[in-house]
């Protein structure tokens, strides 16, 4: 039985911030925009998000960014699949994980983000015990200042091992509920996948269901409205408040228990001006919790 939620609500210093463009440099780039988006916190990508090419960083910019007052997750790329029955894409997969957890020791990040993945065309039971023996060895390889492994559910695509919120207590099951696996929640996924945070009481059922499954897991949310409907399997973020996810549903995440002290990013479209009213307005929101 898991334990109650506090009564009290979130503290406004909740912190918000996005997903940051790095052109000029992992730090000189990234905390420029983290500035003109008026981030508090920031995500980065430390490879090439759609390759394989894993790349050392900068002394001079690791340090920069681990000395920065902004709190730090890194994100994998997007080809990472532990669940792929592809020998190949298996090892790429493994290795870009350990670089990332790497680097992110050297930037002094938070949490590494990576998605749960998919089975492609072998079992779900195949592909998880594949999770167990691949993945288990590499969160026991975490030092202890290291970055926690942060799980994304995917949006629902066939055969993605985890999608709903449900999906992660067979996943965490598998990894032995590990203290270094915990979990990043996407709120366009979690629509895309069925969880209906438009309607009534629909954020407050899916962090229910969180909090029930994987109790003090939540390390980070990506705040992202989506441009498909509750259920069609796509990933299609859109700007908070534009899409069908709506600016309402924002407010009842921020003012939830689970969601206390969460770091929210945004991976919305656009630019420096998108990205400074998303951010703007899920200020306002957390600010009108105060």
């Amino acid at each position: 039985m898991t334990a109650p939620f506090p009564p009290s609500r979130p503290s406004p210093t909740t912190l918000i911030g996005g997903h940051v463009l790095v052109a000029g440099g992992l730090a000189t780039g990234g905390l420029k925009y983290a500035a003109d988006i008026e981030a508090e916190v920031v995500q980065v990508f430390v490879t090439n998000p759609r390759g394989w090419a894993l790349t050392d960083g900068k002394p001079s910019e690791d340090t920069a960014l681990r000395e920065s007052p902004l709190p730090v997750f890194i994100h994998t790329p997007y080809l990472v699949n532990v669940g792929s029955p592809n020998a190949e894409v298996l090892e790429k997969s493994l290795g870009s994980i350990r670089h990332a957890l790497r680097r992110g020791v050297e930037v002094g990040a938070l949490g590494v983000v990576v998605h749960t993945g998919s089975s492609v065309t072998q079992s779900r039971e195949d592909a998880l015990r594949q999770i167990h023996d691949h993945l288990l060895p590499v969160l026991d390889e975490i030092p202890d200042d290291g970055p926690d492994l942060l799980l994304e559910p995917m949006a629902g695509q066939a055969n993605m091992l985890c999608a709903t919120v449900q999906d992660l207590g067979p996943y965490l099951e598998t990894l032995e509920f590990h203290p270094r696996a915990n979990v990043c929640l996407d709120t366009c996924h979690a629509f895309a996948a069925g969880h209906d945070l438009a309607a009534p009481g629909g954020v407050k059922a899916m962090m229910d269901a969180l909090h029930a499954i994987a109790p003090g897991r939540l390390k980070l949310l990506h705040a992202n409205d989506s441009k498909d409907p509750c259920g069609s399997g796509r990933d299609r973020h859109e700007n908070i408040g534009a899409g069908l996810i709506g600016a309402a549903a924002f407010g009842e995440l921020l003012g939830h228990p689970a969601a206390a002290g969460i770091p929210l990013c945004i991976e919305t479209p656009g630019k420096v001006e998108g990205h400074r009213n998303d951010i703007l307005l899920l200020k306002r929101l957390r600010d009108e919790l105060a």
